[in-house]
């Protein structure tokens, strides 16, 4: 059975194989609220694309997942994402996977109520 919505631990989930739905960068899902999680090899890359140390960068920008197994970035007091500028990403080159992730391999109930993701056929 097709899932609807699903989540950042399950990366290997597609959630629905005939559409692809193309990013068209409106942020909504940088506002939303909730973990962003970060995987090990993550927190290096970050911090090098913004030129901290690893420790730099988990002490300004991260804290313990709500399950407390690993690292999230913080949000700002109106649940944003720490890294959203505006309308922009200061991280997109090297955005966490969970980030890259949606809203194909998770997304979050009502999500194509503020997504302006662009669904696409996926060819047969």
């Amino acid at each position: 059975m097709l899932q609807d919505h699903g989540s950042p631990a399950n990366p290997g989930v597609q959630l629905d194989p005939d559409v692809f739905y193309a990013c068209q960068r409106c942020t909504a899902c940088c506002k939303w609220p909730g973990d962003v999680r970060l995987e090990p090899h993550e927190v290096t890359r970050i911090a090098g694309f913004l030129d901290l140390t690893e420790d730099e960068f988990v002490a300004r920008h991260t804290r313990l997942r709500s399950d407390r197994q690993g690292l999230s970035l913080i949000e700002k007091a109106n649940h944003e994402c720490i890294m959203l500028a505006g309308a922009a990403c200061r991280i997109h080159p090297v955005k966490p996977g969970q980030c890259a992730g949606f809203p194909n391999r998770w997304n979050f109930p009502g999500w194509r109520e503020v997504c302006a993701a662009i669904p696409v056929p996926n060819a047969v």
